[in-house]
């Protein structure tokens, strides 16, 4: 308690300087999760996807970030054995955030996109299990995260495959591709409604008085859609359009870059609501153990100023380095069009309302690779990068165990200094 007293405010602008390090590596390396597809099917421009993920992912993290917040991130590390120790947890938390902090810009410069969910759990999971306990650890949540490696990205793959698939059926391969399109992009525009609804009232307003169960919010969403669904149909019955022979598909092509551009704005929202607490979740904990003289609370309120900050560093970040995973998943892994693109969005999209709908842990980072390998695939193995794919895989094994040994050694070297 005498720690947390005398160096209290030296902790509190450590971590804020630690978070916001964080904060910047969310935007550089994740937020590519939204706008990679975009922009690798030409559906709108780096300079656009910029733009958008600005507006939207500051909105996401700064208006629904968090009300409420488990200061002890995802459960991982029981408060008990902290009791009397409570400067332990500063270390670790300060120890994490830098940890993940710097494996995030590690990734970022190879242009890998990795977890930033699971660069922080593992920074905790390392201070946690030698610099308190092995006990301390809840290594059955632990697992369950890492079960979401193999999880998202095969859901992700197989519904983008069968999505894409279903394009080039219905619409590409039939004898009219314009008339076609006119026929089943309602059904499309209907999914792309229903699934953008459901992860804005799961995943990204949850936090802002909302108290949905997540029945509740798919009987909502399926409203949203179906009104939607009969504005699109409106919408496409009254074009009237003709062209020669050989533009059907640049056509049709372009509603699918419309329909991107809807789920991009989505996915963005969500994903600041949703991953800016990988960043502010350790910074909230040591503000509320310095706020209560060191101590402990599982759960505290989010102070608005860390919310701008998270949602300061994310918009940051995507500015200075966002382009540079951008690129990895939109043009590296599988050539993208618009209607591809499409499907690994729209897959990824479905992919976290099924993993809420199941409480189970999932990173959006590997469901859009899922994705994106899915729409590949739908065009065959020779469509892939496989050394590019085979780096990225690499990249995921060792984001736990790297953000593990970084955290060690900086929770030892922050209890020499203060300790």
């Amino acid at each position: 308690m005498e720690i947390i007293q005398n160096f209290g405010f030296v902790f509190l602008a450590m971590a804020c300087v630690f978070g916001l390090f964080m904060a910047w590596g969310v935007g550089a390396n994740d937020v590519a999760n939204a706008m990679g597809t975009s922009v690798g099917a030409k559906a709108i421009t780096i300079r656009q996807a910029i733009c958008i993920a600005v507006i939207f992912e500051f909105a996401g993290a700064y208006l629904a970030g968090g009300e409420v917040t488990s200061t002890i991130r995802k459960g991982i590390i029981d408060p008990k054995l902290l009791g009397d120790n409570p400067e332990y947890l500063v270390y670790g938390m300060m120890a994490s955030l830098l940890s993940a902090g710097i494996w995030l810009l590690i990734a970022t410069r190879k242009g890998w996109p990795v977890s930033t969910t699971h660069s922080i759990v593992g920074a905790i999971v390392g201070f946690a299990s030698v610099g308190i306990s092995v006990d301390a650890v809840n290594w059955g949540k632990v697992g369950e995260i890492a079960s979401s490696w193999v999880i998202s990205p095969v859901i992700a793959g197989v519904l983008a495959f069968l999505l894409f698939s279903s394009v080039r059926w219905l619409i590409f391969e039939s004898s009219d591709p314009l008339k076609a399109a006119k026929r089943f992009v309602p059904f499309y525009i209907f999914l792309v409604a229903f699934v953008v609804s459901t992860v804005t009232l799961v995943k990204g307003l949850k936090h802002v008085g909302l108290s949905l169960t997540f029945q509740e919010s798919l009987l909502y969403a399926i409203g949203i859609a179906f009104v939607i669904f009969a504005i699109g149909m409106f919408i496409i019955s009254r074009i009237r359009i003709q062209v020669s022979d050989g533009l059907e598909h640049a056509n049709v092509e372009r509603v699918f870059a419309v329909l991107m551009l809807f789920t991009a704005c989505s996915m963005a929202f969500a994903h600041g609501s949703n991953d800016v607490a990988n960043a502010i979740g350790p910074l909230a904990a040591i503000n509320s153990i310095i706020a209560n003289s060191g101590e402990v609370l599982q759960q505290s309120r989010m102070p608005p100023w860390i919310l701008l900050l998270g949602g300061g560093g994310i918009v940051a970040g995507l500015v200075m380095y966002g382009h540079k995973v951008i690129a990895t998943i939109g043009t590296h892994i599988t050539h993208l069009t618009p209607s591809s693109g499409f499907a690994a969005e729209l897959a990824a999209a479905s992919t976290v309302v099924i993993a809420s709908g199941f409480s189970l842990p999932v990173s959006t980072t590997h469901t859009l690779v899922g994705g994106v390998l899915g729409v590949g695939l739908a065009r065959g193995l020779s469509a892939l990068n496989l050394r590019v794919v085979g780096t990225i895989f690499m990249s995921w094994m060792v984001t736990l165990p790297v953000g593990a040994a970084l955290s060690i050694m900086f929770f030892f070297m922050f209890k020499g200094m203060f300790s």
